[in-house]
């Protein structure tokens, strides 16, 4: 049976498993749910003749985190689905989690500008490089919050795939 671990709060933690429909496993309680879905991300639900409206307000499906509001209530949220908790059991959770050190050029292509030098301080989604490839621009962002070690293009270089752009300082 599948499941999801839901983090939230301080640290809590909820162990979610769908055993048919609306009928869930929670932290091994059984719940029995009425959950009807009134579109755009709107629910209402009913449990134990109590009634729930909640809203998925934003969803970051890349890092699994979700804003709900039930009954006015805000909550933060974290998901784990079945992959996430193999890889934590395996010990393998962690390995896409070093530091970011070079920006690299995603494909080849005709460097048309520099926003950044050496020993500038860069937030995380800040323009760095724009690449033109294929007759399009592309600008490239910083994917960290840091500091420019070194920036190895200059404007009218050619670059290629996986070549180093920018290094941050570690």
């Amino acid at each position: 049976m599948e499941g999801y671990k839901v983090k939230h709060g301080e640290g809590k933690e909820i162990l979610i498993q769908e055993v048919e429909d609306n009928l869930f496993k929670v932290n091994e309680e059984q719940l029995s749910l009425d959950i009807a879905d009134l579109g755009k991300g709107r629910f209402h639900i009913l449990k134990n003749n109590k009634s729930f409206n909640a809203e998925l307000v934003e969803i970051d499906r890349v890092k699994k985190q979700f804003t709900i509001k039930v009954n006015n209530t805000t909550y933060e949220l974290e998901l784990e689905d079945k992959y996430d908790m193999l890889l934590q059991k395996l010990g393998m959770d962690a390995i896409g989690a070093s530091a970011v050190s070079d920006l690299l050029a995603p494909m080849p292509g005709l460097v048309l500008s520099t926003a950044v030098s050496a020993g500038d301080t860069v937030k995380k989604d800040d323009p760095l490089v724009v690449l033109e490839a294929m007759k399009m621009e592309n600008v490239l962002k910083s994917p960290i919050d840091g500091v420019i070690k070194e920036v190895s293009v200059n404007s009218g270089d050619t670059v290629e795939k996986n070549q180093t752009l920018i290094i941050f300082e570690s």
